[in-house]
């Protein structure tokens, strides 16, 4: 019986990884253990930085908040929780974008917070 060898195998996993690696300067697209290399580093930065950017967001949406809270003299901290307090369940994403884009209707937010807070 003949040997067999996994020539067809690894050729796949190699195309499959320069595939992955084009646009990479240098050796790192040409190479393929460079190019592993790089691919696999820039998966871990992938995966780290989606959750880098849900951090970056929440902190831009809660500045977002805070400048929105200014007219009305109150601080984000006691606003979120005469929210909390008032039983309103809006989320830092949508009360960033009624403090920018729908200023009247964040006003009543800030109103219904504010008296559930000073009972």
């Amino acid at each position: 019986m003949p040997r067999s060898t996994t020539g067809i195998r690894s050729r796949r996993k190699h195309k499959k990884i320069l595939m992955l690696a084009k646009g990479y300067r240098g050796t790192r697209s040409k190479l393929f253990k460079r190019a592993n290399e790089a691919v696999l580093r820039a998966g871990e930065s992938a995966f780290a930085g989606r959750k880098l950017r849900r951090r970056n967001l929440r902190r831009l949406w809660i500045t977002r908040i805070n400048a929105g809270l200014n007219p009305f003299d109150i601080k984000y901290s006691r606003f979120i929780n005469a929210l909390k307090s008032a039983d309103i369940e809006l989320d830092r994403k949508i009360l960033s974008e009624m403090a920018i884009n729908n200023a009247n209707a964040f006003e009543q937010v800030v109103q219904k917070a504010k008296k559930s807070f000073k009972n």
